[in-house]
């Protein structure tokens, strides 16, 4: 595997950072001294400031976000690793607002730690501050994986709806009830053909056969719980699609938004066809599509693979989903 394009391994944060401030200087300013990403414009009617982050490398989660109708900030933490609680923290303090801060956080151990400790520390100083903890991967639902299921796909799906619901001046207990009911509305499932480049070695993060496939690999490059023969896309699609909509309850007259994400290795091409076999798949179960999302919205630096997510949707979310927003990675 080649190395990646970087002035070094632990630079190549930092340096993304500034080029990131630099071609979205209208939208975003880099904190540089604190080490996050706030937007520059958001809604008067905003009550409660949005507040993600976790670590580099899922590009354009969490940073390409922040903007008007989504997040109010972001904290990038170096690659695959939680942010510092003193970025969020201090992120949190500089765009709290008078009906405080609410975090948006995915279910990884280091995440919870440090967005919890921020959290002790907002409150001595009398700042309202809730979180929502998203767990959408239902591969890593099992009672062998002691801290949940990941937090992984649907997280940009939550993120919007909030960020809409934020616009319309709902308070802080009202938005946890909301994220919280999203999050149960919402499931993901991963794979990959190949897995990312480390770093600091340019050699694969893990073994992996030919003809083989990690069936419900993490974005951090966490191994499936099994590996699978790759095989056709309508099979694999099947498969996934099937499992998320059991997870789900779906049935006849269910709607949804589904996204199909690559995770920094795929095409295009790859990824329209993902969509296609799952659009094909929920019309013959009777779940009605609503909207749909193709691309790469959460990464794992340069896995070949991709994630498949589901929210289930009724008129309030899709209102919320459709509403504009002008963020660097969503300008809609």
């Amino acid at each position: 595997m080649a190395l990646y394009f970087a002035n070094s391994s632990e630079g190549m944060v930092p340096d993304a950072l500034a080029g990131f401030a630099r071609a979205h200087a209208d939208l975003v300013v880099w904190e540089r001294e604190h080490g996050f990403v706030r937007a520059r414009h958001t809604s008067p009617a905003r009550r409660v400031g949005l507040v993600s982050g976790g670590g580099s490398g899922h590009e354009p989660l969490h940073i390409g976000y922040v903007g008007a109708g989504m997040l109010d900030a972001a904290c990038p933490g170096r690659i695959f690793a939680s942010p510092h609680n003193r970025q969020v923290f201090e992120a949190s303090r500089a765009v709290g607002r008078e009906g405080g801060v609410l975090h948006l956080v995915k279910n990884y151990t280091g995440d919870r730690i440090n967005f919890g400790i921020a959290a002790e520390r907002l409150g001595r100083q009398g700042i309202p501050c809730a979180r929502v903890l998203i767990d959408d991967d239902v591969a890593s639902e099992s009672d062998g994986v002691a801290a949940g299921r990941r937090g992984t796909g649907a997280t940009v799906l939550v993120e919007k709806v909030l960020g809409a619901a934020a616009d319309t001046g709902m308070g802080l207990r009202d938005l946890v009830a909301l994220g919280e009911d999203l999050v149960e509305r919402c499931r993901s499932l991963a794979v990959a053909s190949a897995p990312h480049t480390a770093p600091t070695t340019g050699r694969p993060a893990f073994a992996l056969s030919n003809g083989a496939l990690e069936y419900g690999v993490g974005i951090h490059g966490e191994r499936a719980e099994h590996t699978a023969a790759h095989r056709p896309l309508r099979d694999l699609v099947g498969e996934m699609t099937g499992t998320l909509a059991r997870a789900l309850r779906l049935g006849r007259g269910s709607s949804v938004i589904a996204l199909a994400n690559g995770l920094g290795g795929v095409t295009q091409l790859e990824l329209y066809a993902v969509l296609g076999e799952a659009a094909r798949l929920l019309d013959d179960r009777g779940v009605a599509l609503e909207r749909a999302l193709v691309g790469d919205f959460v990464t794992a630096l340069d896995m070949h693979g991709f994630s498949l997510s589901l929210l289930e949707v009724d008129g309030e979310t899709l209102k919320w989903y459709d509403a504009p927003a002008q963020a660097p990675a969503w300008r809609r």
